[in-house]
């Protein structure tokens, strides 16, 4: 895809937000012209955001920049407003996420109106990061979709050790519901210890 300049300038304004996250993760290295460092640190928020682009680009051949951009700010500046500072339970946390939505979905709206892009665009993707019209709108979809296989790959394992099984299972339930037949299909080819799988199966049985 050839990328628009407004596009590139909505991506790099994103980016730049991500890469403000205080909390680093240690990742694989880059390749860069002098050498391939072999692990290095990076913002955590915007590492999330990198495996929500990779994983759109697994799930589909050839996504529009608008489905792009939501993949992108889905996860924006979510480390500023803490999940702790909400009350416990599940009325707080989901209180919680659809406030993150909210103000993620605004915030790159701003951004993509002040790279050039239209009203109508920018709020399209507003709608895709609160997840308006899942199960119907296609971007919205792949913005879930995305956000599922990135938990399965990378949270699930250390979330299977913390939550008592019987609730696992209704939360990997729950989220095989939300997924795509495709995103089905991709979760399944992921690398999962025996114990973590075992969830997953019985989730899948009930």
């Amino acid at each position: 895809m050839s990328a628009s300049s407004a596009y590139q300038r909505a991506l790099d304004a994103l980016d730049a937000l991500h890469a403000e996250d205080p909390r680093r993760v240690e990742v694989e290295g880059r390749s860069s012209p002098k050498e391939l460092v072999p692990k290095e640190l990076v913002p955590k928020e915007l590492w999330h955001a990198e495996r929500m682009s990779a994983w759109l680009e697994r799930l589909e051949a050839s996504p529009d920049e608008l489905v792009r951009l939501a993949v992108r700010g889905q996860h924006l500046q979510r480390w500023q407003v803490p999940r702790d500072a909400y009350p416990e339970g599940r009325v707080g946390y989901l209180t919680w996420r659809r406030d993150q939505g909210q103000r993620a979905g605004e915030t790159t709206a701003k951004l993509m109106r002040e790279a050039g892009f239209d009203e109508e665009d920018a709020e399209r993707v507003a709608r895709m990061i609160r997840k308006q019209g899942l199960g119907r709108d296609a971007g919205t979809q792949a913005v879930e979709d995305c956000a599922c296989l990135v938990f399965l790959e990378n949270y699930f394992a250390d979330f299977s050790r913390q939550v008592e099984r019987d609730h696992l299972i209704r939360i990997v339930r729950k989220t095989w519901g939300k997924m795509s037949p495709q995103a089905h299909e991709l979760a399944l080819e992921l690398p999962m210890s025996d114990e973590a799988r075992e969830i997953v199966e019985a989730a899948l049985r009930t």
